[in-house]
């Protein structure tokens, strides 16, 4: 039996998942050029400064061509690992009026305005091909608003030189395609200028002003003077080009672009020398045929690490495998250890972290890994051994201690009958974790009846390992329940026997033989985020096979395991919303409070906060202090932290911008102070999950920050998608403020308006108790 929802509802005809970037609003970037064969030189010089001087970025960059060889596209690809390549109408710059129609060069100079034409970024900046970027520029890519570009003085009036533009979206348009076309088809422009002289006639001075060590033209320096140390992009205006021989007079700036006119060898040796935070993209693409050619330890190393960071763990262990590591090299040993143990080739993992201890700066980290390992396995004694060694080494090792507190606890004795219980995997939350995942397994045992003891239920930690020992006592209880967290994503506690989060094998998942439910499991992939598809797919298409039923949290989820799927399977992915969202219907004895607190509680997340942020987390913080102070004119605001690290959000306001937040660390709390502290306030503004669902189930209203595309989901789910705002709007403040004083202002309508959005979750979640009780035997 399927679960729908009420005819009519947007969810009975709810379309296919969106793209990620539709729902986060995270911002698309992109640099672009036009390169012909005549300016390739200059093109791969500009790519590999680029990298060099702006090693933490890198975004896609489109290349506008008409003529390139197969030869140069290879040679351009080399050097950049998100290469666009978009071919030019030439002939719709034909109908232009240009001051020499002949000169092939002038035809050429307006292929750049095909940069308007893009429609799928945000903000794309153009460099041209004469120039060579020497600074940061991260100012740049932060801009968010209008057409951007260095002024310079032309004929008594500051006109913009198109050398480097920073445009946005309003800009990526029909409309504005056709301003430019009607300028040029017009000759209405300075047609010396060429593209130039288009956008400034149609911009009429109408742009953003950037300073000129974004477009530093090389006549600035005539008479070989020294390029400034500020410059960020230096501009090799004029004829005579460095690579055609140069001109007299700027052999300073010439040295400057030489520098990067190197072969593909020592560039990457070059990248790989850099320190600082290396873009995983540009590490993997230039240390890979790095490390191949020169089989050089620390380079294998740190494009292993970035492997791991990003989830790929099989290619971390198959680069550091190939070269010859030394024994007294711990680091490398212990990067080695940590990919394979992401695998599940945990006796190799052993040898190559037991190694790694030898070194005092590296052997806390090897312990912690050593007694994870044995905790994984289900052997506390040896996990508090290697955890102790962890804390010996270095007392103020944070994975140590909670590797030793973890192997320390004891463990709550059952007290049921197996007869009479249910198994649960589960990730079991330690004591000061995150809020929403210690609250879950308790919630989702409530979706099956009021005793959330062990008298009812079995314990089966996701992380652990499922071995043997594990299947028969789970196959000892009346059925077996998964769910309790967002359990299929890749880089929590990876492994290699599902590549989810659950570390069972195919065997042992093949020989649970009582009903299998997963209840309310969440697809939490982020925007930019994959999966080991062969090892994830396959171990997932047999979860299904197995279970008796089949539920996800909200219809994102649905839509992105269906799309995994084959059709015979897909019709048994149902929707099961979390049961945190119900939580006035689950709990005994529940009463809706009788005063609430006149507060609202802030909560911001920051695990993976590249991908949550992107470019954008200054203007997310200036925007949230504008929305604190406005809000706060009307009620207190308090920051909410689920885990240690969302008290960051506090710290980062009064440091950048002197605002000043109360913390309240929920990770503190047990489960019904979170609930209660949830339910007495009047709003929750919330960047988790959990802290929009939570405040939800108690009946509270909110307002969602949406950096993952989950937020989004449950909010469709609901039918209110308006109670979510990106943390990439342009106009968070005023858009977030608004939103929330108008709750507070009617606060009753909305507290109401929660009651009822919470309805159509719980019907269907009566409906799937209906069918499970069947399942079970009543």
């Amino acid at each position: 039996m399927t679960t729908t929802f009420p005819a009519g509802s947007a969810s009975a005809q709810h379309p296919a998942a969106a793209s990620a970037h539709a729902l986060t609003g995270k911002r698309r970037i992109a640099f672009a050029s036009y390169v012909d064969e005549n300016y390739l030189p200059g093109f791969l010089v500009l790519l590999r400064s680029l990298a060099l001087s702006n090693p933490g970025v890198c975004e896609d960059f489109v290349v506008l061509y008409d003529d390139l060889r197969p030869a140069s596209v290879a040679r351009i690809r080399a050097l950049h690992p998100r290469i666009v390549l978009r071919r030019v109408n030439a002939g719709h710059y034909d109908s232009y009026v240009k001051g020499d129609q002949d000169n092939y060069l002038v035809r050429k100079a307006y292929f750049i305005l095909d940069v308007f034409r893009l429609r799928e970024y945000d903000t794309v900046v153009t460099l041209d091909t004469d120039m060579v970027v020497l600074g940061d520029l991260g100012e740049l890519l932060k801009l968010r608003e209008g057409l951007a570009a260095v002024p310079q003085f032309f004929y008594g009036r500051h006109k913009l030189n198109s050398g480097l533009l920073v445009i946005q979206r309003e800009y990526l348009t029909d409309a504005f395609c056709a301003r430019l076309d009607a300028t040029g088809r017009s000759g209405d422009y300075e047609l010396d200028k060429h593209d130039q002289g288009i956008l400034n006639a149609v911009l009429d001075g109408d742009f953003v002003r950037l300073d000129a060590r974004y477009n530093f033209v090389k006549r600035r320096l005539s008479g070989d003077l020294p390029v400034p140390e500020d410059t960020a992009i230096l501009h090799f205006t004029g004829r005579h080009k460095p690579w055609q021989g140069g001109e007299a007079g700027y052999s300073q700036a010439e040295e400057r672009w030489r520098a990067y006119e190197m072969s593909d060898a020592d560039f990457h040796a070059a990248y790989l020398a850099l320190g600082g935070t290396l873009h995983h993209d540009l590490l993997v693409h230039y240390g890979t045929p790095h490390v191949k050619r020169t089989g050089d330890v620390e380079s294998a190393r740190k494009v292993a690490a970035a492997h791991i960071a990003a989830g790929e763990y099989q290619q971390a262990v198959d680069l550091l495998s190939a070269v010859r590591i030394p024994l007294d090299e711990a680091w490398p040993h212990e990067v080695l250890g940590h990919a394979l143990m992401s695998v599940s080739r945990y006796e190799e993992a052993r040898a190559q972290l037991l190694l790694a201890t030898a070194a005092p700066n590296r052997a806390a980290t090897a312990y912690a890994r050593l007694a994870q390992i044995s905790w994984v396995h289900g052997d506390n004694t040896e996990a508090l051994r290697y955890a102790t060694a962890g804390l010996s080494v270095d007392p103020t090792h944070r994975a140590s201690r909670l590797w030793a507190q973890r192997a320390a606890a004891v463990p709550a004795q059952e007290q049921g009958s197996p007869d009479d219980q249910l198994a649960h995997v589960a990730f079991y939350m330690d004591r000061q974790g995150n809020a929403g995942d210690k609250l879950l397994p308790e919630t989702v045992r409530l979706g099956f009846g009021a005793d959330t003891t062990s008298r009812r239920w079995h314990s089966v930690h996701a992380h652990r390992l499922f071995d043997r020992a594990a299947l028969e006592r789970v196959n000892a209880r009346r059925g077996l329940v998964i769910g309790g967290g967002g359990l299929f994503i890749p880089d929590t506690m990876p492994n290699g026997n599902s590549a989810w989060q659950w570390n069972v094998p195919d065997e042992h998942l093949r020989a649970v033989d009582v009903p299998i439910m997963v209840y309310a499991v969440g697809f939490n992939a982020f925007d930019g985020q994959s999966y080991r598809a062969e090892r994830f797919n396959s171990s997932l298409r047999l979860l299904v096979e197995k279970s008796a039923f089949f539920g996800l949290r909200n219809h994102g989820s649905i839509e992105k395991v269906r799309a995994l799927l084959p059709p015979r399977l897909r019709d048994k992915v149902r929707f099961q919303p979390c049961p945190t969202t119900v939580t006035r219907q689950l709990l005994p004895g529940w009463s809706d409070p009788a005063y609430r607190e006149d507060t609202v509680l802030l909560n911001a997340a920051y695990d993976r906060a590249g991908l949550r942020f992107g470019h954008d987390y200054g203007h997310f913080l200036a925007e949230i202090a504008k929305a604190v102070r406005a809000i706060g004119a009307h009620t207190e605001v308090r920051c909410a932290a689920h885990s240690l690290d969302d008290e960051r959000l506090a710290f980062d306001l009064r440091r950048e911008h002197g605002v000043s937040l109360p913390v309240i660390p929920m990770y503190d709390f047990d489960n019904d102070a979170i609930r209660e502290t949830y339910a007495k306030t009047r709003l929750v503004i919330g960047m988790r999950g959990h802290a929009g669902m939570i405040p939800f189930g108690v009946g509270t209203p909110i307002v969602s920050l949406i950096s993952h595309p989950k937020m989004a989901y449950f909010l469709n789910d609901i039918e209110r998608p308006e109670w979510g705002v990106s943390v990439h709007d342009r106009n968070l403040g005023a858009v977030l403020t608004e939103k929330a004083v108008a709750m507070l202002d009617r606060h009753a309508e909305t507290v109401a308006d929660v009651h009822d959005r919470q309805r159509l979750l719980w019907k269907v979640t009566e409906t799937n108790a209906a069918e499970l009780r069947a399942l079970l035997g009543g």
